[in-house]
């Protein structure tokens, strides 16, 4: 008999116009139990939101409430031990007490770090999952957190882990807890028409990705297999009309709602996709939507080999699927389907399209190998399996 132990605990506030609800929420669950003190509120976000409407409407809204606010938009779009180790500083010169993360994956997981840092002694790379950092976070407090997504794509506003470069090793690192988990996720699709197609065509792969590694894992999770499923078929219909009308609220809802299933799936695992995107965003600087979603139809390629029934469940999800089809075909039919829908968002076929060069690729390729995600991958993965995939892919 299967075991597993599942989690789905984040507090979600959905849809148009919920942005409204932070301050009430932040009055609820921000004052001090204890002193009563109000909150006062440290936005984190990158340099390229301020002045946008969705960082206006947070303003605003905050305003509305009578919350004071600082804002620090030094984080990187791969954020980094420095952009963190500022982001303390800035909270503490303004006497914050409590962090509202606004932006993409990068800003969401930036402030996550931060108020982990805020609370903990020494350094960020300390708390790295790979040399015990899970145990040394333990059960220390943290600082009252809000997620604000203004893309649909990593759905880090529902998640427990930040993903942050050590750049004296060029090399992502996750850390991962309990106590990182959002106080609550506000996702409101119209903080996200402005956002530009390339970059909703990046974030939507992302999404995509989460969602069909998540499914094609190993082990036993019926509960995220169901799920990544219906995000996978939320993407089908929605990433290619969210790309080409930013203003359609139904196909960004469904992208926000896509985003978040992915988050929630992958707790189940990952896979070889996101072990070669890793490096990618640590040494080429990709954003890592885009490279997952370059990487996504030759690392199915190589899983479709291993287990193809399980490409019966992605291609009936898009549609793709036809009486009587064989795994074997059923994967054509999805990787047709992936690849067919990328030409429609503008997503290059080639890591070389990306200005990715084949010296990046013998750097990348050791370090692709020492990431996590490819432990549950469906099928076992070796270095050479990975070089082969990067030169594929080039």
């Amino acid at each position: 008999m299967q075991t597993g132990v599942w989690s789905f605990p984040t507090m979600v506030h959905f849809g148009a116009g919920q942005i409204d609800s932070l301050p009430g929420l932040l009055t609820q669950r921000a004052t001090d139990p204890v002193t009563g003190v109000s909150p006062r509120v440290l936005i984190v976000t990158d340099p390229g939101l301020p002045g946008l409407p969705p960082m206006k409407a947070l303003e605003d809204t905050l305003r509305s409430g009578n919350i004071p606010f600082e804002v620090f938009s030094g984080i990187s779009p791969n954020p980094t031990v420095p952009d963190v180790t500022a982001g303390v500083v800035a909270y503490k010169a303004f006497g914050a007490n409590a962090i509202v993360g606004i932006g993409g994956g990068s800003a969401m997981d930036g402030a996550k770090a931060i108020a982990l840092m805020v609370e903990h002694p020494g350094d960020l790379v300390d708390y790295d999952e790979r040399v015990g950092g899970f145990d040394r976070i333990g059960d220390h407090h943290v600082p009252p957190m809000f997620t604000v997504p203004t893309t649909a794509g990593t759905g880090s506003e529902v998640g427990r882990a930040t993903v942050i470069v050590d750049p004296q090793k060029s090399e992502k690192m996750v850390i991962f807890h309990p106590v990182l988990m959002p106080l609550a996720a506000i996702v409101d699709p119209n903080l996200m028409t402005s956002l530009p197609k390339g970059l909703t065509a990046a974030t939507g792969m992302d999404a995509l990705t989460h969602n069909v590694e998540a499914y094609l894992a190993k082990g036993y999770h019926p509960m995220a297999d169901g799920i990544a499923l219906e995000g996978i078929r939320l993407c089908a219909n929605s990433l290619e009309k969210a790309v080409q009308d930013g203003n359609d609220i139904q196909a960004r809802s469904d992208m926000a709602a896509a985003s978040m299933m992915g988050a929630v799936a992958f707790q189940k695992g990952l896979g070889v996709t996101h072990s070669l995107a890793h490096p990618l965003s640590s040494i080429a600087g990709m954003h890592h939507g885009l490279a997952n979603g370059i990487l996504l139809p030759y690392a199915m390629r190589f899983n479709g080999k291993a287990v193809p029934q399980r490409f019966i469940g992605l291609a009936e999800a898009v549609g793709r699927l036809r009486p009587g089809m064989t795994g074997i075909e059923a994967t054509e039919a999805f990787l047709d389907w992936v690849i067919a829908l990328r030409v429609a968002i503008g997503i290059p076929n080639r890591l070389s399209e990306a200005g990715v060069t084949e010296a990046q690729v013998e750097e990348m390729i050791p370090q692709a190998f020492a990431d996590g995600c490819h432990g549950s991958n469906p099928v076992a993965v070796t270095e050479e399996d990975l070089a082969n995939l990067y030169r594929e892919a080039l």
